[in-house]
């Protein structure tokens, strides 16, 4: 089965990667990764305040992705998984990648502000050609009509 890999993280663009992935995994009869990433600077505290301050952030993690995973479930019929990797992004991403040879697709959502793309999308687009799976970039001010009319 080839799945898609989205990275869950606050931003809004992440909606659209997210809806992307489930309706081209629900129209290819594929699955849905989630990747949530904890950067380390996070947990720079004493060891007990940082060991709390991680279980909170997969806390948060969990319910982020419930939301998501109910309407995977709901609406599209894909059952996605999460996975959840400390570090910094784009070393994990790619290290998922490698990881599980069943991803075919990294889809990113792009963001729409003067700052530019995002930067997973603009790191990530440097290094396209050395990866070993294609990126589908979805532009974060996409409609719900558009998103399904291209999937």
């Amino acid at each position: 089965m080839r799945k898609f890999l989205v990275v869950l993280d606050d931003s809004r663009e992440c909606l659209n990667a997210m809806r992307f992935a489930a309706m081209r995994a629900a129209h290819t009869g594929g699955g849905v990764a989630i990747l949530s990433i904890i950067p380390p600077d996070e947990f720079n505290h004493w060891i007990g305040v940082g060991e709390v301050m991680r279980e909170e952030s997969r806390e948060r993690i969990h319910a982020h992705f419930e939301v998501f995973a109910k309407w995977m479930r709901d609406k599209q019929g894909v059952d996605p998984e999460l996975v959840i990797r400390e570090g910094d992004a784009v070393p994990e991403i790619i290290a998922q990648i490698k990881a599980d040879p069943e991803i075919g697709v990294l889809v990113l959502g792009a963001g729409t502000d003067k700052k530019g793309p995002g930067p997973l999308v603009s790191q990530l687009s440097r290094s396209s050609g050395s990866l070993p799976i294609p990126i589908t970039v979805v532009p974060g001010d996409l409609s719900k009509e558009k998103l399904e009319a291209i999937t």
